[in-house]
This record gives structure tokens, sequence and C-alpha cells, in this order.
């Protein structure tokens, strides 16, 4: 299984002063950016790792697990979610999350890279690929055995390495994921914050916001993303503000103020190792920045956060 300990990036640093990145290393003789497995099979082969103790991360391929006994608890950007049978955990590129103590949760887990769909079914997945799509889905019961059978197949194929040529084992598997998705995406009672934004806020803003969900720690001007993505400054800024109304610099300082915002609060860190988190050279720096945006200090905020949650 790729997500454990072997999987830490080179930027990947013990503390609570960064949350490890995580990319895609499937095991010896997996082809391409797909696996599939379940997740009572996670849980056994990890022994007592992520969980104890409970370590955040952060990985750049789709975590994709529909619950069919049993039930799920995990944390997806500082909040946790219980999914239920008949429930779907869907956790994004760029994503921090948790794993809590294995429960009684049974179900496919399949794990894929942005890359592995098509372009056209990309386009057409997009406002539920998308960052800001939510994290735990609840398709109509008339959609649950269909989605559930198809994943199953998924699994089938997964484990059949070796029965067919190797490109049509991953023609096969990829074909059972889109299908699995783009039915998991239009089933009834699916809802996402904006159905129309993959289309309507386009392809360079679109890059541009995948890069800002993995990049936004270490990387904090407009150059820096232009150049990352292979274009000017000039182009970045006239996408962003086409499809939001703001420029590039006030996305970025948003992405990093959300992100304070939830290890101040929910995930109860100091200031100190927010700042660096976020990629600060001076705490007094983040300081400025924090208070300047909500009119409270790291302190306060903190301090606040506690009275409401007790």
């Amino acid at each position: 299984m790729m997500v454990d300990k072997r999987h830490l990036s080179r930027s990947g640093q013990a503390g609570p002063a960064a949350v490890p990145l995580y990319g895609f290393q499937p095991p010896v003789g997996t082809p391409y950016g797909l696996e599939v497995s379940t997740v009572e099979d996670f849980f056994a082969q990890h022994d007592d790792w992520p969980w104890n103790p409970a370590r955040p991360g952060r990985a750049t391929f789709h975590y994709l697990i529909a619950v069919t006994e049993g039930e799920l608890r995990h944390d997806v950007d500082h909040l946790t979610w219980t999914i239920v049978p008949g429930q779907w955990l869907w956790v994004r590129p760029g994503h921090a999350q948790c794993w809590h103590p294995p429960g009684t949760a049974r179900g496919p887990f399949i794990l894929f890279e942005p890359d592995v769909l098509r372009p056209d079914i990309a386009r057409l997945l997009a406002p539920l690929t998308a960052h800001e799509a939510p994290a735990v889905l609840s398709p109509h019961p008339d959609d649950a055995a269909w989605l559930q059978q198809t994943a199953l197949q998924l699994l089938d194929e997964h484990r059949a390495l070796g029965r067919r040529p190797l490109d049509v084992h991953h023609a096969l598997r990829r074909s059972l994921l889109e299908s699995l998705l783009l039915r998991l995406a239009n089933a009834p009672g699916i809802t996402t914050a904006d159905r129309s934004a993959g289309t309507r806020r386009g392809d360079a803003y679109g890059r541009f916001a995948d890069a800002l969900e993995l990049h936004f720690r270490e990387l904090h001007r407009a150059a820096d993303y232009a150049e990352l993505l292979g274009c000017s400054v000039r182009t970045l800024s006239r996408a962003a503000r086409d499809a939001t109304g703001k420029g590039v610099r006030e996305l970025i300082d948003e992405r990093r103020l959300l992100e304070a915002r939830r290890l101040l609060g929910s995930a109860r860190w100091d200031a100190r190792s927010v700042a660096g988190h976020l990629g600060f050279t001076d705490p007094a720096n983040f300081g400025r920045f924090f208070r300047d945006r909500t009119g409270l200090t790291p302190a306060a905020f903190a301090a606040r956060a506690v009275r409401t949650d007790a």
C-alpha cells in the first residue's frame, strides 16, 4: 500500500511545524497511478501507523473510500467526519487528512493520481474533483448498489494483474474507475458547492488552484506560480480575475489565512508552529499578517476557539 511511512517526500519533516506531503508510490508491479484495496486491508497492513499517535498529512493523489459496513472516522482539513454504510469519503490532493484508530469500517479503498483520468473525463468530473467539493458523499439508495458493485469490480480487476496484457489490464481499470466516478458525480442526492465551477474557472485558473493547494506553504508570489505553470504573471492574473474577481496574491493570502485559522483553532497549534508551517520566517510577521486580516492576534483567535468548543 502506497500510503505508508516509505512515501514521505523530501519536504516532509517531523514535528508540529510541518504537515508532510506524500507522493504516489504503488507496490512493485502495480501499473500506473491507480491502486485499489480495501479499508480493512489498509488497517491490517499498517499496524499502529498512522493513527498512534495520529499525525496529519497531505497527498498528491485522491483517496476514495466506500463504506459498506461499520463506521469510519476520518479528519479532512481538520474537521472530523463519520462515514456510514452507503456513504463515500473523498480526500482530494492537497487536503490535510488524519486517520483515526481502526474501527469497524469495511469497503473498497481507491487511490488514484489526477492524470489517470482522460482529459475529457477529467473535465466532466471537475466539480467533484475540485478541492472545495464535499468530503463525504451520500448517493441516493437507488445508486448505492451499482456504485458499490462497480467499486468491487474495479478491486477484482486490480487484483487480476498478470491475467491480461498490461495495457489491457490498465485500460479496464481506468474504464471502471471513470464509470464509477461519473455515476457517483451524477447520482441523485450528490451536490457540490458549484457544479459549474470546473467549466467556468478555465484551465489556467484550474491549474493554479490545484498548484496552490499543494504549494501554498512554500510559494507565496504570483511569479512563483506563473513559473511553475509555465505562463506569464499577466496571464495568470487575468485568469484569476476572470474566475474569482480576485488577484493571485489575494488568493494566496486567503489560502494561507484559512490554513492558519484551522491550525490555530481545531488543531490547537501554537502561533510559532503555524508561522513556520506557512513559510513565515518571523513569527512577528505572521502575527501582523493574521491580525491585519482578522482583527485578532493569533493567540486571541486560538483562545476564542477554545471557548467556543468548550
